[in-house]
Formats: structure tokens, C-alpha cells, sequence
């Protein structure tokens, strides 16, 4: 495919991006608010629209080019947390503020630090990643399947799982927060 850079299809691909992320979120919460009023046939359209109007954004963005390896994706979602939380939000709050809208500036700082947090996670993640960490870690760790829950000890991850016969890549540090 010849470049897309600078073209009126690039702008046009952008605004069909933003206009189908757009309308897969709402459709997904207008969703949950149909099913929450007993409308069942009418949340699974909502849902069934929200999921088709995501793979029309996924075949967009591979237009744009802006699908790569792991590492690739890490530091364009770290990068993109980080002008959020660094300039977009800070910059938002500063005028909703300026406007009057208390509520609405509060709500940007706090987005803004959640996105900070973001960024430091995509970071740490691409870091495992380099490092060849993400299955591996120094000393004894508890690792849990994400398919069966399957608890293994070990300073690594099991290739396969011994209860459900998935591959390495279901497993993730276990991590109990309650």
C-alpha cells in the first residue's frame, strides 16, 4: 500500500477511528442501561453493535499502522498515558477550573492521576518484557493460571499448566488485594 502519511484518507481513517471507539463505548454502556431496564434482546443488540463497530476501529488502526509487537504497543500506550496525565488533563482541569466547573476539574485531576499510574504500569510491564521477566522472577513467587486458578510456587512460571493444560502465557503473578 502506497503511504498514507499526509493524506485526506489518513485524516479520514483518524476521524472514522475516533467515531467507531466512540460508538463501541456507548453502545456498551446504552447496553448495560437496557439490561439494567429488563430490555435483554435490546442489550445484546446494543452489545452485538458495540463489539462489531470495535473490529471496524481494530481494521482501522491497522491502516494507520498503529497495531505493532508487544514492546511497540507498550511504549505507545505508556507514551500516550503519559501526555494525559502530563499535559491533556492538567490542561482541561486548568480550564473547567477557570470556567467555574469545580466538579469537572476535580474529575480531570483525578483521571489524570490514574493515567499517570498507566503509564507507570505499561512502563514496568515493557521493562519485564526487555528484561525477559514477565514468566521469570528472582526467587520463589506464587503464579496463578487466569483460566483454571491453578497456584504455583516457583521462581518461574510452569510452560503448561498441570490442572488445565494451558500454556505459559495464562499465568500472572499472583497478586491478593483483599
Amino acid at each position: 500500500m502506497k503511504p498514507l502519511a499526509g493524506s485526506r484518507t489518513e485524516a479520514n481513517l483518524k476521524a472514522a477511528f475516533a467515531g467507531e471507539s466512540q460508538a463501541r463505548n456507548k453502545y456498551t454502556y446504552f447496553a448495560s442501561e437496557a439490561k439494567k431496564a429488563g430490555y435483554e434482546q435490546i442489550a445484546a443488540i446494543f452489545q452485538e453493535t458495540a463489539d462489531n463497530e470495535k473490529e471496524h476501529a481494530k481494521r482501522i488502526l491497522k491502516f494507520l499502522g498503529g497495531i505493532g509487537d508487544t514492546a511497540a504497543n507498550l511504549e505507545a500506550a505508556a507514551q500516550g498515558e503519559n501526555y494525559e496525565w502530563t499535559t491533556m488533563y492538567k490542561e482541561f482541569a486548568a480550564v473547567a477550573r477557570e470556567e467555574g466547573f469545580t466538579e469537572i476539574a476535580a474529575f480531570f485531576e483525578g483521571v489524570a492521576r490514574v493515567e499517570e499510574e498507566h503509564e507507570r504500569r505499561f512502563r514496568a510491564l515493557l521493562q519485564n518484557l526487555r528484561e525477559g521477566k514477565v514468566f521469570k522472577k528472582e526467587g520463589s513467587v506464587r503464579w496463578k493460571c487466569r483460566n483454571c486458578g491453578h497456584i504455583h510456587e516457583g521462581a518461574e512460571a510452569p510452560k503448561v499448566c498441570p490442572v488445565c493444560n494451558h500454556p505459559q502465557a495464562f499465568f500472572e503473578l499472583l497478586c491478593e488485594n483483599y
